[in-house]
């Protein structure tokens, strides 16, 4: 493992605990957790198939789940690699610049699906309350609209956070304790006042 000499390197690495305390379960543990990633992936890839095929969900209520189904795909697979890797291969590290790219990635997946849980929610109040202008209210390019307006802000929102983090000198302890790269470990261990 590098260390640093004041600022941050690419050839810096964190090490990362995976769940504290169950260590020594790592290998039991990776069985539920591999059918969870499993079910996870394979339930979210028959919702698309589903809805592609069948042009009957063809239909602006239909088209929040696989935005949702999307985010939740995105969302397994930022976290899987590493968490995987610590339970199956006790594979600890995690390079300085793909920490924090994993930790974009959880962010941004983080805030597209409760922004898209939100529209979700907008679309059954509008169906529920104005049930006979639902058509003219939730067009398919206001849908679109609403999909872009949550890419957006859900790519930028994170950007400063990630960016501030990185400036920060990191040269305590290298050792995140989760299985993945989350903000407040990587708070903890900078040497400077955050």
């Amino acid at each position: 493992m590098s260390s640093l000499s004041g600022n941050n390197s690419t050839l810096f690495t964190f090490i990362l605990m995976g769940i504290p305390r169950l260590e020594a379960e790592h290998s039991w543990l990776s069985i539920p957790f591999s059918s969870i990633y499993l079910v996870s992936l394979v339930g979210n890839c028959t919702i698309l198939f589903d809805i592609k095929t069948d042009s009957s969900l063809h239909e602006p209520m239909y088209y929040f789940l696989p935005m949702l189904a999307i985010t939740d795909l995105g969302l397994s697979l930022s976290t899987m690699p590493t968490v995987l890797k610590i339970f199956w291969l006790n594979s600890r590290e995690i390079g300085f610049e793909a920490c924090f790219v994993q930790l974009w990635f959880v962010h941004t997946f983080s805030f597209i699906e409760s922004s898209v849980l939100l529209a979700m929610a907008f679309d059954r109040y509008v169906a529920i309350c104005k049930p006979l202008r639902y058509a003219s209210i939730l067009t398919n390019a206001r849908i679109a609209m609403i999909g872009l307006a949550i890419l957006g802000r859900s790519t930028f929102l994170p950007l400063p956070l990630v960016l501030m983090l990185r400036r920060l000198p990191f040269c305590k302890s290298h050792v995140l304790s989760h299985p993945y790269c989350l903000h407040q470990d990587l708070m903890r261990l900078a040497r400077a006042n955050t």
